[in-house]
């Protein structure tokens, strides 16, 4: 058994952050065992190249008091090119500890070594990274996560989730 947690933050245009959490007991995601909103009412303001800084306390924040994770998947980029200049996820693991799932639904231009993963027919991949475990195993974890469409079940919930759309069950 995998604890693995898919997490994602919103930023509504009045300002704060809402950071939402998913959790499963293996990383295909097949059966939810937990969801989280955190609400934050501030935020730090957006950072070209820095983007972390205001993502990472919204995810300390949400990830605040669940029992911990072996595996965590993130909305965005792990390294941002093949020399591994950090992105989000490259961050999240130093603060976290565990191997971190990049799953981005747009091309970077720098992300060349980044995975494409199509699901469910879709033309359109998704650009795959990690740190802490091969990035074909990643890849191959997103082609098996729960869900028939372009975007595993579990990232389409933590994005509704995030940005308000949805309920905790």
């Amino acid at each position: 058994m995998t604890r693995s947690g898919a997490v994602d933050v919103q930023y509504p245009d009045g300002g704060g952050g809402r950071a939402a959490l998913v959790v499963a007991d293996d990383p295909t995601f097949a059966t939810l065992v937990e969801e989280r909103v955190r609400w934050l009412d501030e935020v730090a303001p957006y950072e070209p190249g820095a983007f972390y800084k205001r993502e990472l306390p919204a995810l300390r924040a949400v990830l605040e008091g669940t029992a911990p994770l072996e595996l965590i998947v993130v909305d965005g980029y792990v390294d941002l090119d093949p020399d591994g200049r950090p992105g989000l996820g490259a961050h999240v693991h130093d603060a976290l500890g565990i191997p971190v799932i990049g799953v981005a639904k747009t091309a970077f231009r720098t992300a060349t070594h980044a995975v494409e993963v199509r699901r469910g027919g879709a033309d359109r991949p998704l650009y795959v990274t990690a740190i802490g475990l091969p990035r074909d195993r990643a890849a191959g974890i997103v082609a098996r996560m729960a869900g028939p469409h372009r975007m595993p079940d579990a990232l389409r919930r933590v994005d509704a989730l995030a940005r308000g759309h949805a309920v905790i069950a």
